[in-house]
């Protein structure tokens, strides 16, 4: 007699980020490897609940995955399943969408689910293991700012394309002699900003975790001039704010949603032009950070997680996220990964760095 057949589900959670369609296809080649079907739930969360949308994924289909961006599973940061509000602000899950989420999972009857998300989407799987579903978490957000792991899929990725963006503002910012802002994604914490600031020649790099003033940034403009160099490259994280400010934002939320960053680029430009007198520009780089295809780094680190989140499945280690602790990846309790912003340590290697490089946080 044939054993029983193992089933298991995987969804992908929050923002869409380059590296999620190479996780699901680690998990399903390597749940295949065990003999097992894997199942897909479309639109995240949001995919357990009536009407269940899911879809069969077949190993034989995946080796395409490997470098696509987005995620075929899609998925959704609205809804009763949306973790945060405001500000960063987490709010619990209705029970009954819990409940719900449950009583679909044993319908399908799976016996294990893999979530792949960031810190909200985690904390939504950390209730529903609470409620008792058996699931293990992959960590993904392009902001690097989820504890209990060096790094998350998809920040290199990021960090590239705004690499790329600043590589490419340097030329036209030295030919017209301007200040070049370039506004990135990191919400509350600063990796892409330092990250692609320090590795794209970035002037000035503007981070939340590091209060910034107009004088500051203008002093670095006016010190740059008597060098002769007739243009500055500002990095403005969209989350990064003036001393004894608040974050811009284009949208502060509606009640049950998180607010929504941005303008900070613009707002920088226009008030360096305005004491400076110098032309400035802003180019705001958004949703290309979360596009396109990962980078090598993240295809290896993807399919290294995948393959580690199956492993967990196949020891009964649920309740667990996979990390990197270099030179490996481990697994964590997800309650000891999340709710925990990760920030760049002002006082660390990168921000030491970019000083001893002459580069200004626009602090001094």
């Amino acid at each position: 007699m044939k054993p029983p057949l193992t089933r298991i589900g995987i969804l992908t959670g929050g923002g869409d980020c380059p590296g999620l369609n190479a996780v699901i296809r680690a998990v399903v080649k390597a749940a295949a490897k065990r003999g097992w079907e894997t199942l897909g739930i479309r639109g995240g969360f949001n995919g357990l609940l009536d009407p269940v949308r899911t879809m069969a994924l077949d190993y034989t289909q995946m080796d395409a995955l490997l470098t696509s961006g987005g995620t075929i599973l899609g998925t959704s940061n609205r809804g009763p399943f949306a973790a945060k509000r405001a500000h960063g602000v987490a709010q619990e899950i209705p029970r009954e969408a819990l409940d719900a989420a449950k009583a679909s999972f044993e319908k399908l009857g799976l016996a294990a689910l893999v979530v792949v998300g960031g810190d909200g989407s985690l904390s939504i799987a950390l209730q529903l293991s609470r409620r008792g579903v058996p699931l293990v978490g992959v960590p993904k957000t392009i902001d690097n700012d989820l504890d209990a792991t060096v790094i998350t899929f998809g920040f290199d990725s990021a960090v590239a394309c705004a690499t790329d963006a600043l590589d490419r503002l340097h030329t036209t910012a030295a030919s017209h002699d301007r200040v070049m802002v370039l506004e990135v994604m990191g919400r509350y914490a600063g990796w892409i900003a330092i990250s692609a600031g320090i590795a794209g020649g970035g002037d000035v790099i503007l981070i939340p975790e590091i209060p910034f003033s107009y004088e500051g940034i203008c002093a670095q403009v006016a010190a740059r001039e008597k060098l002769g160099k007739r243009f500055t490259l500002i990095v403005a994280a969209e989350g990064a704010r003036e001393a004894g400010g608040h974050f811009v934002a284009r949208e502060e939320g509606a009640k049950d949603r998180e607010a929504q960053l941005g303008g900070l680029g613009a707002v920088v430009a226009k008030e360096v032009a305005r004491r400076t007198g110098k032309e400035a520009r802003v180019c705001v780089l958004g949703h290309l950070q979360r596009g396109g295809g990962p980078t090598c780094f993240d295809r290896l680190l993807c399919t290294r997680f995948g393959a580690q989140a199956v492993r967990l499945i196949a020891e009964k280690k649920f309740g667990r996220m996979v990390a990197l602790k270099p030179p490996t990846t481990v697994s964590v309790p997800i309650e000891e990964a999340v709710g925990r912003l990760k920030q760049v340590p002002v006082d660390g290697d990168l921000v030491m760095t970019a000083r001893d490089l002459g580069i200004s946080f626009g602090d001094a």
